[in-house]
């Protein structure tokens, strides 16, 4: 496994997707290693991130020395040059792997390291095509095609030699993204991604990419969330970095005022737009609880009337509505992105709510919390568990 997210102290969804793998391949009797940031490498950095394996710090890409937020346009020659960094620390080793399956933001990699290498990458975000990942642009959902119109992400203004040196930078990017899905095994998280791209570049060859959605261990979450009691009647929680396109201020502005009396919405997470968030909205029914460890935020799902992912970019395959019915708890989204792929996993008819709009997300919610709170029993075996996920993830490295 190899991934630029890792290790970490605090580890995102795409980080905790990669352990997850990793842990479960290794219970079924495979050896897995897992390489990382040497950058952020430590004596303890397998145990840091929960995995009982080896760790090897393999490459370094702090993001110094490009200036690209100063110059105002995307260097064509960025995000090569780190795709081709990553790729040399994996060619190093990968002659003593089976198979190298690579997670990260630099779809790159694939056009660089050897056409002979078993290499698998899974893509997680719309980096494939969208320099910035999220396809997310002054507040709403970017609906452009044009490499062009990507300059407008780099500088506010940025003019014609601008717009040139960043279309010119997309353009590489997306046909080195190409061709290295056309060369290599792709797995796409949800379907959604998988048209995404195909809508920015309907030519490509996907004829070796194939569609896994994200997974959860769900034995360890039951394990994490045994003791959290029955459901708290009005307790609403959302998790999630608080950053742009997490929607956690358009939630809170649409049903600012409209809490019924006896709610109590838990913020669990950290990022950039927290402590302005938490100056305005921060009341008695309105808590901040900051970062939380796994453990702590599977109990606080557990023991939640509703769940709620507030999201305005578009997710494209959320753990946080997979922990949420997996713990068998209602849980409220937008209709957008790979959200409704998921609802195949709701345990009850209706246990996704899924909203054409935040104000339609709030509605949802108020009818949620009029319900009462009741417990439901976890299943059994849930599609969304990685080990019924680990036999179509080890078809795609055999072939």
């Amino acid at each position: 496994m190899v991934s630029e997210d890792l290790p970490g102290a605090q580890l995102g969804g795409l980080a905790r997707h990669v352990v997850t793998l990793a842990s479960a391949l290794r219970e079924a009797g495979h050896y897995v290693d897992i390489m990382g940031r040497a950058d952020r490498a430590h004596a303890g950095s397998a145990a840091e991130i929960g995995f009982g394996g080896r760790f090897i710090p393999g490459f370094d890409v702090r993001r110094v020395g490009w200036k690209e937020a100063q110059l105002g346009f995307f260097n064509p020659a960025k995000r090569p040059w780190f795709a081709a960094r990553v790729a040399r620390a994996i060619s190093m080793l990968a002659g003593d792997y089976d198979v190298v399956h690579y997670h990260g933001h630099l779809p790159l990699i694939g056009g660089y390291v050897d056409p002979a290498l078993n290499f698998v990458q899974t893509r997680h975000d719309q980096g494939s095509e969208c320099v910035t990942h999220l396809r997310f642009k002054d507040g709403a959902v970017c609906e452009e095609l044009s490499a062009r119109a990507c300059a407008g992400c780099a500088h506010a203004a940025p003019g014609l030699l601008r717009t040139a040196l960043s279309s010119h930078a997309v353009s590489r990017y997306r046909a080195g993204t190409a061709r290295a899905f056309a060369r290599h095994k792709t797995i796409f998280v949800s379907d959604f991604l998988r048209r995404q791209f195909l809508r920015t570049l309907p030519d490509a060859d996907l004829s070796r990419a194939r569609v896994i959605h994200n997974f959860i261990d769900c034995r360890r979450l039951a394990r994490q969330a045994a003791g959290a009691g029955k459901p708290v009647a009005g307790q609403v929680l959302v998790a999630g970095r608080i950053d742009v396109g997490k929607g956690f201020g358009e939630f809170l502005a649409a049903t600012q005022g409209r809490l019924p009396a006896g709610t109590t919405v838990l913020l669990v997470g950290d990022g950039p737009l927290r402590a302005g968030l938490e100056a305005r909205y921060a009341s008695a029914q309105v808590r901040f609880l900051g970062w939380r460890a796994n453990p702590e935020v599977a109990a606080l799902t557990a023991a939640s009337h509703v769940c709620v992912v507030p999201s305005v970019w578009e997710e494209p395959c959320g753990t946080t509505i997979l922990e949420a019915l997996a713990l068998g708890r209602p849980c409220l989204a937008l209709a957008r992105g790979g959200n409704p792929e998921l609802s195949v996993y709701a345990s009850t008819p209706g246990q996704l709510g899924l909203a054409p709009s935040m104000a339609g997300l709030a509605g949802l919610l108020l009818n949620e919390l009029a319900r009462p709170a009741l417990a439901q029993p976890l299943p059994a075996a849930s599609g969304m568990d990685v080990f019924l996920a680990l036999p179509k993830i080890l078809e795609c490295y055999a072939h």
